[in-house]
C-alpha cells in the first residue's frame, strides 16, 4: 500500500518544494493521475487549478469529472489524488458516486493514493476528525479506511491569538486537542494530528513523517508530538 497524506498549508517555497518532490516520487511511472475534486463546488475549475499548481512535479493530472463513469475511471487509474476542501462535501460525493469500495480495492492492490487536507482525512476509517463545518449531510461518515487510525489535518498546538491593531488577544475557543479529546469520549481510534506542511508517506506497513511535526493522541493517555523523520507502524508506535 502506497499513501502520501498531507495536512496542507503549502504557502511557503520550502513547503511547496516538498510537495513537488514527494508527489513526483509517489507517482513515478504513472502516465496520468486521476484527481477527485469533490471537496469543492466547481469540480472542473478545481481540477484545472490543481493541475496547474502541481505542474513543477511533472505529474499529469486529469479530473475525474472528465470521465463518463467515475467508477470506471478509478478502475483504470494508475494513481489517484483526492484534494482538500470541505470534508462533508467530499464524503457525500464519494458515496454518491460509489467510490468508497473501488478506491479501497485499488489502493489495496498497490495503486498509489495521495490526499491533502480533506483528502488525507478520508483515507481514515471515518471523516469524524475533520475540522470542517457540516454544510451537507453525507449518507455515512465512513470513508476509505486505508489506515486503521484517524488523521486531524491542519493540527496546531495550543490556543489561538488574534491580532487587534498592534496587540494580540487570546481567542478562548476550543483548541484542536480539546476537540480530539471530545472525539475520544465517544471513540477509541487513535488520532494523528498532522501539522501544517507535514506529509505522511506510507509504504507497506510503515509510515514516515516528512516536512513537519505530528501529534499522536490515544484514548485515555497524553498526547505526544513527533518530529519529521519519525517512522510509525499501523498502531502509531514509533520504530
Amino acid at each position: 500500500m502506497r499513501l502520501l497524506l498531507g495536512s496542507g498549508g503549502l504557502r511557503s517555497d520550502a513547503r511547496r518544494a516538498i510537495y513537488f518532490e514527494e508527489m513526483a516520487r509517489h507517482f513515478e511511472g504513472c502516465a496520468e493521475v486521476v484527481f477527485i475534486p469533490y471537496a469543492s463546488l466547481d469540480h472542473s475549475e478545481y481540477s484545472s487549478d490543481i493541475a496547474e499548481f502541481s505542474g513543477p512535479s511533472g505529474v499529469k493530472i486529469r479530473g475525474i469529472e472528465t470521465f463518463a463513469n467515475p467508477v470506471e475511471a478509478i478502475e483504470q487509474a494508475e494513481g489517484i489524488y483526492v484534494g482538500g476542501g470541505n470534508t462533508f462535501l467530499l464524503t457525500k460525493g464519494l458515496h454518491e458516486h460509489g467510490l468508497i469500495d473501488i478506491v479501497r480495492k485499488r489502493v489495496s492492490e498497490g495503486m498509489p493514493y495521495m490526499g491533502v487536507s480533506a483528502g488525507a482525512n478520508v483515507a481514515c476509517p471515518t471523516m469524524q476528525t475533520t475540522n470542517d463545518m457540516p454544510i451537507v449531510h453525507p449518507p455515512s461518515f465512513e470513508t476509505f479506511g486505508l489506515l486503521p487510525f484517524q488523521i486531524n489535518p491542519h493540527y496546531h498546538d495550543g490556543t489561538i491569538w488574534m491580532k487587534e491593531g498592534e496587540t494580540f488577544k487570546q481567542h478562548f475557543g476550543e483548541t484542536r486537542s480539546q476537540r480530539i479529546m471530545e472525539f475520544h469520549q465517544q471513540n477509541d481510534s487513535s488520532v494523528l494530528g498532522l501539522w501544517e506542511g507535514a506529509f505522511l508517506r506510507w509504504e507497506g506497513d510503515s509510515g514516515h513523517l516528512i516536512g513537519g511535526d505530528a501529534t499522536v493522541f490515544r484514548q485515555g493517555t497524553g498526547a505526544v508530538t513527533y518530529q519529521a523523520g519519525t517512522e510509525f507502524g499501523f498502531d502509531l508506535v514509533t520504530r
